[in-house]
């Protein structure tokens, strides 16, 4: 990617980052919208790769928000990069809790998929494109992009929001997407070549997606 996209979150992000620890709240309450449809994002990746079933991560979301707020003075690095790692991680550690409660309620009924670990973070754009993907999903695990990816993301359709993050956040195979999405294969594979193409629209568009109804 170039500099200039490295300049282009910067320029949505750190400003506000700098104000709100200067004590900037309207600048604190700004950051934390522009970053909603990322951990939106992320929590519903993670979740759902723990999950065999959908679940509502809204909750999660609130929750991390909430805690993230609150615990703003705790956050002690500069960079954007550092910002959403440091969200990343409390929305992990509050996955796990919501995890372990699913476990107990549901003991023994093999609900989970897998164990989960401190540093997991799955639902990550960091992940490299799998080696026979097309160049446009390099578009969604792009560093320097997360937050532009993630708002445009959310303003895809259902379909193509699912199979984008089961493609290529979870790095699912195109069979087990098929099965999840009770598709075939074929309409599998059209369906994320048209969400991809959705979804570089939408980026090329330059519109700031942040906050906007649907």
């Amino acid at each position: 990617m170039s500099d200039h996209s490295d300049e282009s979150q910067a320029s949505v992000l750190r400003p506000l980052l700098d104000r709100a620890r200067q004590g900037d709240i309207a600048a604190q309450e700004e950051l934390f919208a522009k970053c909603r449809n990322y951990i939106a994002l992320v929590a519903r990746a993670q979740v759902e790769s723990w999950m065999r079933t959908k679940v509502d991560a809204s909750d999660l979301v609130q929750q991390t928000l909430l805690e993230a707020y609150r615990g703003f003075q705790n956050f002690q690095g500069r960079s954007e990069g550092e910002w959403l790692a440091w969200l990343r991680q409390i929305l992990t550690h509050n996955a796990q809790d919501f995890i372990r409660q699913l476990r107990t309620e549901k003991r023994g009924g093999g609900a989970i998929e897998r164990s989960l670990s401190p540093g997991d973070d799955s639902g990550s754009f960091f992940a490299e494109p799998a080696a026979d993907e097309a160049t446009p999903s390099q578009l969604v695990s792009a560093r320097e992009r997360e937050i532009a990816v993630a708002d445009a993301i959310a303003r895809l359709s259902p379909d193509h929001q699912e199979v984008i993050i089961l493609r290529n956040l979870q790095r699912l195979p195109f069979e087990e997407i098929a099965e999840r999405m009770g598709r075939t294969r074929p309409a599998v594979q059209m369906l994320w070549t048209r969400a991809i193409q959705k979804l570089e629209q939408l980026l090329a568009s330059g519109e700031d997606f942040a906050g906007a109804d649907d």
